[in-house]
């Protein structure tokens, strides 16, 4: 059997393309059906046990990485069909089915591209758990982290993926049709070994199937905006709506930032909503030097593609416990500034102390420090009592500018 195509029949490298990514979509589907059922569940189970969630992430990562390995062959396939020649019509009389067909094929090919990459690029955008299974990192050059760019490329790939599964039903549908009702060479030429076709001419080449097939992703994307697939999800709109808070510096700008470790990779996420009072003299050198009051909207948190997670009763609990609260006294030490004080969240009141380097120039103040917290202490994910799921420490980082009220 010859690797290459003729104008009559196709080559093993075609056929062997073919059936390996027949192979790859039809294990694909049904594994991404089961596993976004899995999340669901996931997310919506009162207390999800360690091994839902390993389970839920092999089955994401096998995904996600069987995608990748469909683009990858979708594109050397592609390759390999603009280097030969295709085989011609065996009914080229049939110019209506032809045009069909043919649309189809294109629907095929830009969807075995499209799907894996619209996928890819939103696990790149996204923070969250189930890694891709490879050595060459989880990160797109020119894809930033973004919830917007992450929800967009996953109501995309949503989408994608609806036309590729309609494009396949036709093109199997098309293929049974020929082989049962035509009783024709279409499906047994792309079958291996030796098969008799009859002798064909060169392929009718025209522009409307591939007008076709623009169309018809132009109109399934559009139908996904109609619906909304492409809002970032995870927005938790019922957040506690602070009040401002007036003292004496007030924050022009701040960053406040967690970092958790599940399934071994870390996951940061930042919250949109908070406020500090704050009271400080920089001329005092020992002692008390001020005092900060820092209350935190719980659900302004985004947290990559487990934000909802963290929102359940078994971690923050926003529900009963909307906000989190750090009252502290600053103190001077050797090397900067420390808050000590007390952490309160889910009604959990803990010590906690936030060194901190600072730096005063006039009337403005620029502070960055970071700590540690055990999760546990809490009592957020104690559900998770295995830190090869979640580890119990959870980083925490604050950075602000601030300014003095001098009025």
């Amino acid at each position: 059997m010859p690797l290459t195509n003729t104008v009559d029949r196709f080559g093993s490298v075609t056929k062997t393309f073919h059936w390996l990514t027949a192979l790859l979509i039809l294990t694909l589907m049904p594994l991404g059906i089961v596993a976004n059922r899995m999340a669901y569940e996931l997310r919506s189970a009162t207390g999800p046990s360690d091994e839902l969630l390993a389970q839920t992430a092999w089955l994401f990562s096998l995904h996600k990485t069987l995608g990748v390995a469909v683009f990858f062959v979708a594109l050397a396939r592609i390759a390999w069909a603009l280097s030969q020649p295709k085989p011609g019509l065996l009914h080229p009389d049939r110019k209506m089915e032809s045009l069909a067909a043919e649309t189809v094929h294109w629907l095929l090919y830009g969807s075995l591209v499209l799907v894996p990459l619209s996928g890819w690029i939103h696990h790149a955008a996204a923070s969250g758990f189930a890694p891709i299974w490879w050595p060459f990192g989880q990160n797109l050059p020119l894809v930033p982290k973004s919830e917007a760019v992450a929800a967009t490329f996953g109501g995309a790939h949503w989408v994608l993926t609806k036309v590729l599964a309609v494009s396949l039903l036709l093109h199997i549908a098309g293929a049974l049709k020929h082989h049962v009702v035509d009783k024709d060479a279409t499906l047994r030429r792309m079958w291996f070994g030796h098969t008799s076709v009859p002798q064909t001419s060169g392929s009718h080449k025209h522009a409307l199937p591939i007008v076709a097939a623009l169309a018809f992703w132009a109109l399934a994307l559009s139908g996904g905006a109609a619906i909304g697939v492409y809002a970032p999800h995870g927005e938790h709109r019922d957040a506690e709506e602070l009040a401002e808070v007036q003292s004496d510096w007030q924050v022009q700008e701040g960053r406040l930032e967690i970092t958790v470790t599940q399934l071994g990779s870390e996951v940061t996420g930042s919250f949109a909503d908070w406020t500090a009072a704050i009271s400080f003299d920089e001329t005092v050198d020992n002692g008390v030097a001020g005092t900060v009051e820092v209350t935190i909207a719980i659900g302004s948190l985004t947290l990559g593609s487990v934000t909802d997670q963290a929102m359940g009763p078994d971690y923050f609990n926003v529900t009963d416990f909307p906000t989190a609260q750090f009252v502290a006294e600053i103190i001077p030490v050797v090397d900067g500034y420390e808050a000590q004080g007390t952490l309160t969240i889910k009604g959990q009141s803990m010590p906690a102390t936030l060194p901190f380097g600072l730096s005063v120039n006039d009337d403005t103040a620029e502070m960055r420090g970071s700590l540690t917290l055990d999760r546990l202490d809490y009592g957020v994910g104690t559900n998770m009592a295995d830190e090869a799921s979640l580890k119990f420490a959870v980083g925490v980082d604050v950075a602000l500018t601030a300014t003095r009220d001098t009025e």
